[in-house]
């Protein structure tokens, strides 16, 4: 692509999020989203794969649909209490519609059913924007507005979306549907807890975001899509294949990795809110997510790949990728966990 078009794009993008983050008015809010979609759809479509034309037009499709019912909800709002203003969406009906207009956008569970298909038809730097960067956005509309959402309808998503994002990662052989699936389920940690700690929120966000990105590159660093291919990365990156094997169960929530601090600090806040069930519930949820990062940790690290894989073990030439934005995301997503105290003091 060409690097002017590239920047053109890549700056529609950061001004389609700060458009949203900065507006207070549902319209700008709106202008912000749309800016986003239409800025990704060309990045999505740039390889002209009849499999990246067919994700690029789902992932449209789907967008158009969310965007569609946020501009009814804000408008029904609007025509009922008199208010464009995002704090002010006191209508039931507007609330309900624009919470399940965004679930669309992010890829919650019952809405979830786009989100391993159009990861799974595009590459993996433009995956990694759109498990990413594509999430801030909606995130910061639900923020501002879970107060006044229906807090049964966001126990509900954030069970959903855990536990089908566990489920739906069971069975797969592509990467990228895994690392769809994960997203899934990540987005349900962070819903089921927006209600009582947002903050919590935000920090579940933030290494997420951190983990996944980190997978994202180290990916991409060894042109891996399939688990068969992953067995065969150990003789050629040894070092890189421990690191990530690690960022896997980082991303599944094991101590003493990056990925436990969220899952620990929701799960202690759930109990404190006296809800005992939900946290067991999302605690065994993280159970079944956690069985897909040790099988691929299985297949990278416990198999030797020639007896366990039919695929053609890819040549051994030098990359020309730079490697300090993995090496960065790599060291945060495994040793992060430390900074517990100071990451609480600052959100509280």
């Amino acid at each position: 692509m060409n690097p002017y078009v590239l920047m053109t794009l890549l700056s529609s993008l950061g001004l389609g999020t700060t458009l949203t983050f900065a507006s207070s008015h549902w319209l700008l809010a709106w202008m912000g989203l749309e800016i986003n979609t239409l800025a990704i759809t060309p990045l999505m479509a740039q390889h002209h794969h009849p499999r990246a034309v067919e994700a690029t037009t789902k992932y449209f499709l789907t967008q158009a649909t969310a965007a569609a019912m946020i501009l009814f909800a804000s408008t029904t709002n609007a025509w009922m209490t008199g208010e464009w203003n995002i704090n002010d969406l006191s209508n039931p009906i507007a609330s309900m519609m624009f919470m399940t207009a965004l679930a669309l956008k992010i890829g919650l569970a019952p809405m979830h059913f786009w989100m391993p298909e159009v990861l799974q038809g595009l590459d993996l730097s433009t995956g990694l924007i759109l498990s990413t960067w594509q999430k801030l956005a909606p995130f910061a509309l639900i923020i501002q507005t879970a107060q006044t959402i229906d807090p049964l309808l966001l126990t509900l998503l954030g069970i959903t979306s855990t536990l089908m994002g566990g489920w739906g990662g069971l069975n797969q052989t592509q990467l990228r549907k895994i690392l769809a699936y994960s997203s899934i389920a990540h987005m349900g940690w962070m819903i089921i807890i927006i209600q009582y700690a947002p903050q919590l929120t935000l920090i579940a966000l933030g290494t997420y975001i951190i983990m996944t990105s980190a997978a994202f590159l180290t990916l991409k660093m060894s042109s891996t899509t399939k688990i068969s291919t992953l067995a065969t990365t150990w003789s050629k990156t040894p070092i890189l294949t421990s690191t990530t094997a690690l960022v896997l169960l980082s991303l599944g929530g094991l101590p003493p990795l990056t990925g436990f601090l969220p899952k620990w600090l929701i799960l202690q806040e759930l109990t404190k809110q006296d809800l005992p069930l939900i946290a067991t519930t999302m605690a065994l949820a993280a159970l079944i997510s956690l069985y897909f990062y040790l099988r691929l940790c299985y297949a990278m690290t416990l198999t030797i790949s020639p007896n366990t894989t039919s695929s053609t073990t890819p040549w051994r030439t030098q990359t020309t990728q730079t490697s300090l934005p993995l090496a960065l995301f790599t060291t945060a997503a495994l040793g992060l966990l430390p900074m517990t105290p100071t990451i609480m003091m600052m959100t509280t």
